[in-house]
């Protein structure tokens, strides 16, 4: 059999189906594959003229085909762009648990040259406010819940000018929604609405117009928009499909791909406001022809393990936490899984004995694998799977056709093989920038290069190994904690003086938030107030699972950088740190 590497050569080398040129990007020599989509309207036009042939979305009792899901989301289109005056390049902020609303608003924006904007579903109030303003959104597409966190206070989004909520507008709600100082509608009338006028499905869409704006937190507090485009999300499109079609023809036995005409059938637990869930999950299934099986609600391991039965699932790529919980629930022997053929991870490095449980609790798995990849790459910038990722499980991959790598030194020397450093990215799937933060975009993004903050080492084989994060962050369950946001509300806090947020390990979660504060003289607070403090304005996963609480100033080098190693009890102080 054809290793990874010669089979990459004959498909993306010259005359491959997914052969490789260089074009220029935004001023820099980039790889991009030769033959491409020229937006992501071409995704759901396609998607169109399969009809009613297949089963695109399912939800609960509902069931959509590609034909019925698109002409639902055109007529979306239609109402946001004639009735209610979104132009090309507006923003549509999205504020959801995963439903098909949210499906829905996706395809309806990007498809009539808006830009969507996908909120993180577990913010508080004054994260979402600040998402809104930032990207100026002009629409708010959100559920009950949600949107109740948020009613009162729209009027300090000044762009904003219509909401529509995905669930009904009643009791206590519908109370709210009188009051608000923006109108708020059913989503239902977006599908109602006349729309007529010029067809927004008309307007010219180049590929490096921007498509989706996610929010990442960053080093200085506040999260940045990181945004994708047309052309970023197309090429991880077409990443995931070489990697599917390269993955069978290194070893056919383990083939993803259906065959006898089947369609394939794929869970969604990844939040569509996270480029797996949306970039990788929704946007793939969709130009696959895959069914795309969202449960309902928080993710529950039985309710899971029944979708899959029921739906015949082949395919789940999760975090680790999720799988986790699956692959250790007591129940997990009373449900036929044997339709899973592929269980894949993203987000954190996955443990042996995961490896070990998973090929238990699946029988049928053919395939498991890592990816790696960020918010500002669009989702995935190497894969690793299948014998690959048996013979390293360690590595999260090789570097995907249209993607360079490459490590650098502290001293912006690039590191010899097998030399730590840190990892860059280069390629047609890196963003063009944070929206409207040309600053921090010029800290990240360098002649086409991103520079990750991500730490690891190239193998003599081009696999890439990541060892640890150069950033100051901690991934809890695949979400990014970056603590200075956590640190930034703890020292808002009248009776604390310092506080340093670091990562501790957990069994199931990856890490674990641990806040070590000092206290102001003459003050005392508990680790109840500190929890209560920080869950008052940032999400529950980025309040701290441990509190340890010291009179004792944190230990600092000369310049004033907190030690977090020393907090940590990892190694060495190193001598330029201390002197």
């Amino acid at each position: 059999m054809p290793s990874s590497a010669e089979v990459e050569q004959m498909l993306a080398g010259p005359g491959g189906v997914f052969e490789v040129a260089v074009e220029e990007v935004r001023g820099v020599p980039t790889k991009v594959y030769r033959s491409r989509m020229g937006s992501l309207r071409e995704v759901s036009r396609a998607a169109l003229e399969r009809g009613d042939t297949d089963t695109f979305l399912v939800y609960g009792d509902l069931r959509l085909s590609s034909g019925a899901f698109v002409r639902r989301a055109d007529s979306i289109s239609r109402s946001l762009c004639n009735d209610y005056g979104v132009s090309s390049g507006e923003r549509v902020a999205v504020l959801s648990a995963n439903t098909p609303e949210w499906c829905l608003a996706f395809w309806a924006t990007v498809d009539a040259s808006g830009v969507l904007v996908g909120l993180n579903g577990w913010w508080k109030t004054d994260e979402i406010l600040y998402g809104l303003a930032d990207s100026g959104a002009g629409v708010l597409v959100a559920d009950g819940p949600r949107l109740a966190r948020v009613l009162a206070q729209l009027g300090s989004c000044p762009e904003l000018r219509a909401v529509f909520c995905t669930d009904p507008l009643e009791g206590e709600l519908a109370r709210l929604a009188e009051k608000s100082p923006v109108p708020v509608m059913d989503f239902g009338v977006l599908e109602s609405g006349a729309g007529d006028g010029p067809d927004p499905l008309e307007r010219p869409i180049e590929e490096d117009d921007p498509a989706v704006i996610f929010y990442t937190s960053g080093t200085t507090g506040r999260p940045k928009g990181a945004v994708s485009t047309h052309r970023t999300m197309v090429a991880n499109l077409q990443n995931t499909l070489y990697t599917a079609i390269a993955g069978a023809m290194v070893n056919p036995s383990r083939s993803l791909l259906p065959s006898g005409g089947s369609q394939m059938a794929s869970l969604l637990t990844s939040p569509l406001f996270h480029v797996s869930g949306c970039h990788s999950g929704l946007v793939v299934a969709l130009a696959m022809g895959v069914k795309l099986v969202m449960p309902i609600g928080r993710f529950d391991p039985e309710k899971v393990m029944a979708l899959i039965e029921k739906e015949k699932v082949n395919v789940w790529t999760g975090v680790p936490t999720m799988v986790w919980r699956v692959v250790d629930h007591p129940a997990r022997h009373d449900y036929d899984l044997s339709s899973v053929v592929s269980v894949a991870y993203g987000g954190s490095a996955a443990a042996p004995e995961l490896q070990r449980k998973v090929a238990e609790t699946f029988p049928a798995v053919k395939s498991m694998g890592n990816a790696y990849g960020l918010t500002e790459s669009s989702s995935v910038a190497t894969v690793n799977s299948g014998q690959d990722y048996l013979d390293r499980p360690e590595s999260v991959g090789r570097a995907l056709p249209v993607v360079e790598l490459k490590v650098v030194r502290d001293d912006g020397v690039e590191a010899p093989t097998g030399t730590t450093g840190e990892v860059w990215v280069k390629g047609s799937i890196v963003m063009p920038g944070y929206w409207g933060k040309p600053e921090e975009t010029a800290e990240v993004l360098v002649d086409g290069w991103l520079k990750t903050g991500d730490l690891g080492y190239l193998d003599e084989d081009g696999f890439l190994y990541i060892t640890d994060r150069a950033k100051d962050m901690i991934i809890r369950g695949g979400e990014n904690v970056y603590c200075v946001e956590i640190e930034n509300r703890l020292v808002e806090h009248p009776a604390l003086a310092e506080a340093a947020v670091i990562g501790v390990p957990h069994p199931v979660l990856g890490e674990e938030v641990k806040a070590v504060v000092v206290t102001e003289p003459g003050h005392t607070v508990s680790p109840e107030e500190v929890r209560a403090w920080v869950a008052e304005t940032l999400a529950d996963f980025k309040v701290p699972a441990h509190v340890e609480i010291t009179g004792t100033p944190l230990p600092r080098n000369p310049s004033g950088k907190i030690l977090k190693n020393a907090l940590r009890g990892e190694g060495e102080v190193s001598f330029a740190e201390t002197f």
